[in-house]
């Protein structure tokens, strides 16, 4: 499930981790790095308020900076993680189990950072269910087979079609990022007629395209919130960093207080930082939605999504929790 290039990097990285502590420690320069999307806001008000330097500074690490960067989906976050680019990144419960599996426990979460409910939107109006996709149809996705939306439709396929039937709606799942599947929505004679959307873009396609409709939601599918966002690292930096990977735990933290205490500023906050035009109060109305002010830093659903990745082989090793790949720093939080 990962690209050649990934699992070279991952080798590359067992190589040389045991010289990789004394390189990473000496860093001043954090990179870090994210999708598109509002379910990001806790990073950006973690940019914008210097939350990491600040952290870092009152345990004693003076002088660090960040460096953030986006990314259109996860897997070219998780080439950025395995190939040095970045040292930390913030993506779905999919990529971080794959990573964790497949690189034998050398990535591991952080801290979550949101867990607002995902939501497949057609604009055919034969598609009213899930039932209704047939072969030929077409829903984008962030990334094919390892995002957070493929796996949630390979749930719902086994659900819906026997366990046995998980690949079933695989075929029909384009990678696209969330802007330009947004476009392609937009555009009548696109063949994708159906996105998987991450906050706001649901909301701007149910706004902008008169015939989009909500097929199914990542709730309906799992029963459950389900972490989207969540900070993960590869275990030799964070070895090497402890102190850097506490400040970045606390920054969470107070982001997630700023913005339930202070919604409309991290609101502008977020619109600054991603130069969306979207008004203000038409972001604070998404924000009144049901689901949209989770931003608990604890995982949720995440065992869910990896006992279904470990029945159908996407991951060899079944965790025992979730605490098996996320470190230490989060263990004393009530995470599933």
């Amino acid at each position: 499930m990962l690209t050649r290039r990934q699992t070279l990097a991952l080798g590359a990285a067992a190589a040389i981790g045991s010289h990789s502590g004394a390189r990473a420690q000496a860093k001043t320069e954090i990179g870090l790095s994210r999708q598109p999307g509002i379910l990001y806001m806790p990073t950006h008000v973690i940019e914008k308020q210097k939350l990491i330097e600040k952290h870092a500074e009152k345990l004693g690490v003076a002088g660090v900076t960040t460096k953030w960067m986006n990314f259109s989906n996860g897997g070219a976050q998780q080439d950025a993680l395995l190939s040095g680019g970045v040292d930390i990144i913030n993506t779905g419960t999919g990529p971080l189990l794959v990573l964790w599996d497949k690189s034998r426990g050398r990535v591991k979460g952080i801290v979550a950072s949101s867990a607002q409910p995902l939501v497949l939107l057609s604009r055919d109006p034969r598609i009213k269910t899930l039932k209704d996709y047939q072969s030929g149809d077409k829903i984008a996705v962030p990334t094919i087979r390892v995002s957070t939306q493929a796996i949630l439709l390979q749930i719902a396929a086994s659900k819906q079609f026997g366990a046995d039937q998980w690949g079933h709606f695989d075929p029909m799942t384009v990678q696209l990022g969330h802007p330009d599947a947004f476009i392609a929505m937009k555009n009548p004679s696109h063949e994708v007629k159906s996105h998987f959307a991450a906050p706001p873009f649901q909301f701007y396609e149910q706004q902008q395209i008169p015939e989009a409709h909500v097929v199914t939601t990542s709730s309906d599918i799992i029963g459950s919130p389900l972490s989207q966002g969540q900070f993960m690292t590869t275990t030799a930096f964070a070895e090497a960093n402890p102190k850097i990977v506490q400040a970045l735990r606390n920054a969470a933290e107070e982001a997630k207080a700023f913005i339930q205490t202070s919604t409309p500023a991290a609101v502008e906050i977020y619109r600054e930082v991603t130069g969306d035009k979207t008004s203000t109060e038409q972001l604070l109305e998404l924000l009144k939605q049901p689901g949209m002010m989770e931003w608990n830093i604890y995982p949720q659903g995440t065992m869910k999504f990896a006992e279904h990745l470990a029945r159908i082989g996407g991951i060899k090793t079944k965790p025992a929790s979730w605490k098996d790949y996320y470190l230490p720093i989060a263990h004393d939080l009530p995470g599933n």
